[in-house]
């Protein structure tokens, strides 16, 4: 079975974006050569991508006209949204699932690959309570969002749950990539 991997650049006070939603400006302190290996590694890994509505209407947005060297790929890659309000996945290769127990059928169903949640805090939080995660990526940006905030990337109502390190990474940039896995109970 392929593992379900949350991915996302927050900031050290814990946000994954800025006040606004979309204000992802955090991640120009990050990216790099480093961090664009670990996107291309990731998207190859990828058997699909799940989004909650909110991160996949964006990413569609954004995607779908990009002529970045990534956009191919995004475009392309299976990707399924959690949502029980949307009423068409019109983003190419994609499709709707309504609740979090069809997520835990599609995690049996992939096989050689991993899914990656790009974004989706409300997702994750879901995804965490069903004890869904098998892997937390988190790059820490080298900022301080302090009292200009933002969305924290984890959601206070969720349980304490215990984490083992699989490894750190300094960036370059002065970000470091941690690479987590729930601790077994």
């Amino acid at each position: 079975m392929g593992k379900l991997i949350i991915w996302n650049v927050m900031s050290l006070d814990g946000a994954f974006e800025g006040v606004t939603p979309w204000d992802v400006s955090m991640h120009e302190t990050v990216w790099g050569p480093e961090l664009k290996k670990l996107s291309d590694d990731q998207l190859s890994e990828a058997a699909l991508l799940l989004f909650g509505r909110n991160t996949y209407e964006g990413m569609r947005d954004y995607w779908v006209t990009s002529t970045e060297p990534e956009a191919p790929a995004m475009n392309n890659t299976p990707k399924v949204v959690v949502s029980s309000t949307l009423k068409h996945a019109d983003w190419n290769n994609s499709r709707i699932v309504r609740s979090i127990d069809e997520v835990a059928a599609l995690k049996r169903d992939v096989v050689d690959k991993n899914i990656f949640v790009f974004g989706s805090a409300k997702l994750t939080a879901s995804l965490r309570d069903a004890g869904l995660i098998d892997e937390y990526r988190i790059c820490i940006a080298p900022l301080l969002l302090g009292k200009t905030g933002g969305a924290p990337l984890f959601k206070p109502e969720n349980e304490r749950q215990r984490l083992d390190l699989i490894k750190a990474e300094p960036l370059q940039s002065g970000g470091v990539l941690l690479f987590y896995r729930p601790a077994a109970a």
